[in-house]
C-alpha cells in the first residue's frame, strides 16, 4: 500500500507493490525527484493472470486469482496487519 507520511521527525515513503497490490489492480511505484510522486500503472491483468497460470508455480491459480485479478482491499490489509502494529 502506498504512503508518504511523517512518523515523528522521519519521513517514511512506501512505493507499494508491482506484483501484490492492495486495492485497485495495477503496478504501484513512485517517482523520486525534488518531491515524491506516488504512481499507479495499469496493465492487462487478465493476460498477466493467464501467464502466471501457464507457469509451474505451485500456487499459480491462487496467486493469479487473489493477487492479480482481485487483490485485497486496503481496508482488508489494514485489518490483517493490525495485530502487528507498532505501538509506543
Amino acid at each position: 500500500m502506498q504512503f508518504d507520511r511523517m512518523i515523528g521527525g522521519t519521513r517514511v515513503v512506501n512505493a507499494g507493490s508491482v506484483g501484490m497490490p492492495f486495492g485497485e489492480p495495477g503496478a504501484y511505484w513512485l517517482l523520486l525527484g525534488p518531491d515524491v510522486r506516488l504512481r499507479r500503472t495499469l496493465y492487462d491483468s487478465p493476460q498477466a493472470a493467464e501467464r502466471i497460470r501457464a507457469t509451474e508455480y505451485p500456487q499459480a491459480e491462487e496467486f493469479a486469482a487473489q493477487s492479480v485479478l482481485t487483490p485485497p482491499s486496503e481496508e482488508k490489509m489494514l485489518e490483517l496487519f493490525a495485530p502487528f502494529e507498532l505501538r509506543p
